[in-house]
């Protein structure tokens, strides 16, 4: 595997997902490669690489994918490998375009992180991901025979941002649109931030690669300096304060992406100005958003742009999938296992089959019938499918277990207002996986979770065993009531299914399900941190990622809650200072009480 830990950096190679990969001449037998730039509105040209069918016995669609991982191979005689990760898209046969999107690899113009949509375009200046796919789509139903006169659109991850951008004001001939673990807001829930808590570790290593210097149209980037990491939690503890990263052995101010991450850690308007979601209105193709419950980089996109569409698009043909996958992982050849998991099935043949295939063939060449359910939804601890007719289910019951301060993890509310404490220490962070890795370790999704268990700044609190399957399916909350003798902490809430003990589980092997962080200062709101008062109680909620999990009979639920999660997110000082700036003095240990009424929400759908 590469350096780049962000998977979706990787799309670019076959090998890391087993692929259905090709010869280059199987392609070029059926093919005709067309390598061109196409114009812009404002001028720019984008590096576009066009492959047709040579049989011209009929027309075809187009399918697009936009890209800042690179279009190529570039060159009329040289070809892909693959034109797509699904093998049915290429026997069906679409006129497949790639396309570096401005300002990357061969493409001219200025490249923007997460480019900001603009909703009103008053001048050939005002330029956007949109305007650009419909400036392409344009040019290609004019230059390119033996087409439909339609158009549809995909990607996974950065490319799934592309499509997602596409949507709004989009040219007539996209009919079909399907964002596959689409990045979407980075401050609340995607890559960079979640809820305003940095991802250290991922974000370090992909911009390193990503944001080399790109003076003008090039086949490959360097990267910004050499790195080579063999003990993750060792190398960011020695590196110490998250401004060290700018120091003359690392970024040293050479990477854009790097500084205006350092820059902006407050949910002001550069984020905003990034997200998507408010400008998914108006929505005319049809929509298939694909995501992963094991997802560690964009699940938070995947299901926030299919809930963005339907609220603001009621009557728009929208579709969420959601399966039992990492980043991307639908679109392996084999997708049956992962970590302790055994699916019972190929669950990306299930998507690449049944799902993906037809929604372009019903949408592009009028083949169905379609016949989709508005959700179609992979429960984990059952192993099975389910389909809603909306999603979050409507029948879901908000459900409180409360962490009580006897370590349990009960419907009954406390009787008085007792406690857990900890000290959270920064010296010795709570680490987010065991053993020693250099890269991110993609299983800590599903890790067994004995190794925090153990510790003492960790707080655990568990059930009895259930007395009978017990379903959640929707959205997950956590409300805790906490207070600290500092002024800042972060707050990891983690619910994980302990199985009973057996020869396969061992000592009732504890599988992670879902966790997610808050950074204690936004508690209120992101755009504005605000301090803790020492010693007084206060509530943090955070809003976990949804799920569709079943507790099996006799199984025990955990939560844990804890104050670090390193190196995966960037260690809080634990006093109120812009991280950024913060120096090795402002980092200090502090007490952190959780009292018996905190709890968290499940949405049971039977009991």
């Amino acid at each position: 595997m590469k350096r780049n830990i962000r998977i979706y950096f990787l799309l670019a190679t076959s090998a890391l997902f087993s692929f259905p990969v090709l010869h280059a001449q199987a392609i070029k037998d059926d093919f005709v490669k067309i390598d061109t730039t196409i114009a812009m509105r404002d001028g720019v040209r984008l590096y576009t690489t066009i492959y047709i069918p040579k049989d011209e016995t009929q027309s075809y669609p187009f399918l697009m994918e936009r890209t800042p991982y690179s279009c190529g191979p570039y060159g009329a005689g040289n070809y892909k490998t693959r034109l797509a990760s699904n093998a049915n898209l290429v026997k069906d046969k679409y006129i497949f375009v790639f396309q570096d999107v401005r300002g990357r690899y061969m493409s001219e113009g200025k490249f923007e992180e997460m480019t900001p949509a603009k909703d009103s375009k008053k001048s050939p200046s005002d330029v956007d991901e949109s305007s650009d796919t419909y400036d392409t789509v344009d040019w290609l139903l004019k230059n390119i025979k033996n087409n439909n006169g339609r158009v549809g659109i995909y990607g996974i991850s950065y490319p799934g941002f592309y499509a997602t951008a596409s949507l709004p004001q989009a040219h007539p001939a996209i009919k079909a649109v399907s964002p596959q673990a689409p990045v979407t807001d980075e401050f609340v829930g995607d890559d960079a931030n979640h809820n305003g808590a940095f991802y250290l570790l991922d974000n370090f290593d992909f911009d390193d690669n990503f944001d080399g210097a790109h003076p003008g149209p090039q086949k490959r980037y360097t990267g910004v300096f050499p790195l080579n990491i063999k003990d993750a939690y060792q190398f960011f503890l020695d590196l110490g304060p998250v401004k060290n990263t700018n120091s003359p052995s690392y970024y040293n101010h050479k990477s854009k992406i790097w500084d205006e991450y350092l820059d902006h850690n407050t949910y002001d308007s550069y984020w905003k100005a990034r997200n998507i979601r408010t400008h998914l209105n108006g929505i005319r193709p049809a929509v298939l958003v694909v995501g992963g419950w094991f997802d560690a980089e964009d699940m938070f996109g995947a299901l926030r742009t299919y809930q963005a569409i339907e609220k603001q698009n009621p009557s728009n043909q929208n579709f969420l999938v959601m399966g039992p996958w990492t980043h991307g992982a639908w679109a392996r050849g084999q997708w049956s296992r992962f970590g302790t998991h055994d699916f019972g099935s190929n669950t990306s043949k299930f998507f690449q089959d049944s799902i993906e295939a037809r929604f372009f063939r019903f949408y592009l060449k009028d083949k169905g019938p379609l016949d989709l359910p508005e959700a179609t939804i992979f429960e984990t601890g059952s192993n099975v499918w389910k389909n809603y007719p909306v999603w979050p289910p409507a029948a879901a019951q908000k459900t409180t277990w409360y962490l009580s301060a006897d370590k349990g993890l009960s419907a009954a509310p406390p009787r008085t207002k007792s406690y857990l404490e900890y000290v959270s220490d920064p010296s010795t962070p709570v680490p987010y996986t065991p053993g020693v890795r250099g890269g991110r370790n993609n299983e800590y999704m599903v890790e067994d979770q004995h190794f925090a268990t153990s510790r003492k700044d960790v707080l655990t609190y568990m059930s009895v065993p259930l007395e009978k399957d017990m379903v959640v399916a929707g959205e997950l909350f956590a409300d805790l009531s906490v207070s600290l003798t500092g002024t800042d902490a972060d707050f990891i809430v983690k619910l994980v299914d302990v199985l009973p003990d057996t020869a396969v589980a061992g000592d009732g092997l504890q599988r992670m399900v879902r966790a997610e962080v808050m950074r204690g200062k936004f508690r209120n709101n992101l755009e504005k941190p605000e301090p803790f008062v020492p010693g007084m109680a206060t509530h943090v909620k955070l809003q976990l990622n949804d799920i569709s999990h079943c507790f099996k009979k006799g199984h025990r639920l955990m939560v844990q809650v804890q104050s670090s999660w390193f190196p995966l997110v960037d260690m809080n000082p634990q006093t109120f200072v812009t991280i950024p700036e913060a120096s090795a003095s402002d980092f200090q240990k502090e007490t952190i009480r959780v009292y018996g009424d905190s709890k968290i929400v499940l949405p049971v759908v039977n009991r």
